[in-house]
């Protein structure tokens, strides 16, 4: 299998600022970001401590952003690589402004929202590089392109073009020529993006569940091997790790399932 690779020291993501040296505890190997969704600064931290040696990263979204803001996101955090998961959507210049605001907390990844066009792309991509003009290491920025909670018959209900993977095609194309580093999008798609979108292009991936474990919310899934297999370089996994009973055993039966 060819490696897309997590997280290399000295990569596009990890050169310079305080935190770099987060970056040498996400190996190569290790593409598992552990989906954090909670709003619990208590649970959170908990769940951070028993999982961060196993994974390769920690997701955190709005709902844990918004609840307790970013000193909260930094403690809990620690020295292990981050996930910072927004995804923003507005005019370009309140967007950028945002991708200055978090600059500071050196997050791994942000992600925005393709839906915004282009320029609202090119103004986050343009902030991050700014950012890490002032020496703040140089966070990975995203796109959201078709949310794994919807489906063909979603898209339609609010005037988008089907099927799935057709606009996911189109968005991950655009925030390309946008100046992004990559792109959110469901297993489904990851065969098809890599091919549109040659190895550099990161493909950060959700919607992954280990063989036997509950769906939830996820219309379009897949396991973790399934998903590295086709392309996928950041595995995004939530309540198969945080809802086990032991999560460090689940996160280590995952990546024990990677082979790693």
């Amino acid at each position: 299998m060819e490696d897309h690779g997590a997280v290399t020291t000295g990569s596009k993501g990890c050169r310079g600022g305080s935190r770099a040296v987060a970056c040498r505890a996400m190996t190569k190997t290790n593409p598992i970001l552990c989906a954090i969704d909670t709003g619990d600064a208590a649970a959170a931290s908990l769940l951070a401590g028993a999982v961060g040696d196993h994974v390769g990263g920690l997701k955190l979204g709005l709902e844990f952003f918004l609840a307790n803001g970013p000193a909260m996101v930094r403690k809990v955090a620690g020295t292990t690589p981050f996930f910072l998961d927004l995804k923003l959507h507005d005019i370009p210049n309140t967007v950028a402004g945002a991708v200055r605001s978090v600059a500071p907390l050196e997050p791994l990844l942000l992600t925005i929202h393709c839906g915004g066009g282009k320029a609202m792309m090119a103004a986050a991509a343009n902030a991050a590089e700014e950012a890490a003009s002032r020496g703040l290491r140089r966070m990975q920025i995203v796109g959201v392109t078709v949310l794994t909670s919807l489906n063909d018959a979603d898209l339609s209900s609010v005037g988008q073009a089907g099927p799935t993977l057709d606009q996911a095609r189109r968005l991950a194309a655009l925030a390309r020529e946008a100046g992004l580093d990559g792109v959110v999008c469901s297993p489904h798609e990851v065969a098809a993006l890599r091919r549109d979108n040659g190895p550099e292009f990161r493909l950060v991936v959700p919607g992954i569940r280990p063989a036997g474990a509950a769906a939830d919310d996820q219309k379009r899934k897949m396991t973790p091997r399934q998903a590295r297999e086709a392309g996928a370089d950041y595995l995004v996994i939530g309540r198969p790790i945080t809802g086990a009973a032991d999560p460090a055993a689940a996160a280590r039966a995952i990546a024990a399932e990677l082979g790693l």
